[in-house]
């Protein structure tokens, strides 16, 4: 019956020789670095159920193969390093402008104070053509008289032109607007009425209609005044006289010339 009953249980009772045939197969793997420290830990670990320290010592071994496959590639680095700098060195050794000696320092000597040149004295023949030249003209200098009446005449001559010409007369073109009481105003009498405004710096120019609405145009005249007799306000006072055809008075445009 016991025997029966062990039949039936799931007990591994040979897990030792599955973990033995394990470590074998690393320990073939890593070469002699994981037999090495399967003699240190002794015969005991390598057998029996302490199969977890088996595998700990397997797995410091595989880190220790890894340790020196990375101080390889650190070995392998540092010579390529070296090898790059011994080729920089050759490069600058050989470029035309490395030197390897220091610069020489220029050696400056002492400024030497420069005396200024020792003046001559004047003789009197010099003293007395000094006196004759004046520069700046003297006070009691008389002007010849020659060359004062052709200045006069110039003077003159111009104060005469700058009189005979005509001095320069502010003016402004107006654009008028000037709008009738109704349609049945008389355009044309209307703007007979505007042009027979007369004054003295005026000037009437173009006039044309122009429809505002309903059948009504207004007249748009143009003119020019002198600004200094002729003003906006006395040209609608004007215009705006006549009652009987003028309604208002508008400035559409005002420009200077």
């Amino acid at each position: 019956m016991a025997t029966n009953f062990l039949v039936h249980e799931k007990i591994w009772f040979d897990k030792f020789k599955y973990d033995d045939a394990e470590r074998r197969f690393y320990e073939q793997m890593n070469g002699p670095v994981a037999g090495a420290s399967r003699q240190t830990s002794g015969p005991g670990a390598s057998s029996g159920p302490s199969g977890d320290h088996s595998e700990l010592v397997v797995r410091i071994a595989s880190l220790e193969v890894e340790n020196q496959s990375l101080r390889g590639v650190v070995q392998e680095l540092q010579q390529a390093i070296s090898k790059l700098e011994a080729r920089l060195n050759v490069l600058e050794k050989s470029s035309p402008g490395h030197r390897a000696t220091a610069p020489q320092t220029q050696h400056v000597s002492p400024m030497r104070q420069v005396e200024p040149p020792a003046k001559k004295p004047a003789t009197p023949a010099e003293d007395d053509e000094d006196d004759d030249i004046d520069l700046f003209g003297s006070d009691n200098e008389e002007e010849d008289k020659e060359a004062a009446q052709l200045r006069e005449e110039r003077l003159r001559q111009y104060a005469e032109k700058k009189a005979k010409k005509p001095a320069l007369v502010a003016k402004s073109s107006i654009l008028l607007d000037v709008k009738p009481w109704d349609d049945e105003t008389d355009m044309a009498q209307l703007e007979a009425c505007v042009r027979s405004i007369q004054l003295d710096g005026l000037v009437w120019g173009a006039s044309k209609l122009v429809p505002v609405g309903y059948g009504i145009r207004k007249l748009q005249i143009q003119c020019v005044v002198e600004d200094d007799k002729v003003g906006t306000d006395l040209l609608e006072e004007e215009i705006t006289k006549f009652e009987e055809h003028v309604q208002s008075v508008d400035i559409a445009a005002f420009n200077k010339i």
